[in-house]
């Protein structure tokens, strides 16, 4: 804590936690950025999985239902047959892109940087 800041800047329920709660699992960032940068801001399950190499059905579903329950992204059914489901960014999700975009292309630029930390021991990526 910083001396002479308000308690209630360090609570647990303060903007800088919930945003990196946001990023409580790695596919997080990972569809948002996808949803954007390679669908326009619309996908549907199919497509996504797709463009996200090492994600599983299960692991994209719970994302994606996580990200609609903290308003990031919307699910759109399509009466179809089979029935076709797409995911859109919602107001609050393309506004959450530009910082994960500023994070990805911080990455990009200091890939040198990054590749001399060495893998992790829990990596899938050797």
């Amino acid at each position: 804590m910083t001396p002479g800041t308000p308690d209630a800047d360090w609570r647990e329920d303060c903007a800088p936690r919930r945003v990196l709660a946001l990023f409580a699992t790695k596919w997080t960032s990972m569809v948002l950025h996808t949803l954007h940068a390679r669908h326009a801001g619309a996908a549907r399950t199919g497509v996504l999985q797709r463009s996200l190499p090492g994600i599983s059905k299960k692991m994209l579903t719970q994302t994606l239902r996580d990200m609609a329950s903290a308003g990031l992204v919307t699910r759109h059914v399509e009466s179809a047959m089979p029935p076709a489901v797409e995911y859109r960014l919602t107001p609050l999700g393309c506004r959450f892109v530009e910082p994960v975009e500023l994070l990805y292309a911080w990455g990009r630029d200091n890939a040198d940087a990054l590749d001399a930390l060495g893998v992790r021991p829990t990596a899938r990526r050797a």
